[in-house]
């Protein structure tokens, strides 16, 4: 999970809240998705981390 936050493929904004950023980052033939909210600018926490098939649909905010 370190790894998605810190070496991400991609990370994109919730579509219904954005101060929700997903991270995603290829594991095998699957995807790791943790799923961040920033409180302020410095300050966030993880909300949750799931293995997903495909990548949400979203505003793409960082690509690698």
């Amino acid at each position: 999970m370190i790894r998605t936050l810190t070496r991400p493929d991609q990370v994109r904004l919730s579509r219904r809240d954005a101060s929700v950023y997903l991270f995603y980052r290829k594991v095998g033939r699957r995807h790791l998705c943790v799923v961040t909210k920033r409180v302020q600018p410095d300050v966030g926490f993880i909300m949750t981390a799931y293995l997903t098939d495909k990548v949400k649909e979203g505003e793409v905010a960082w690509r690698k």
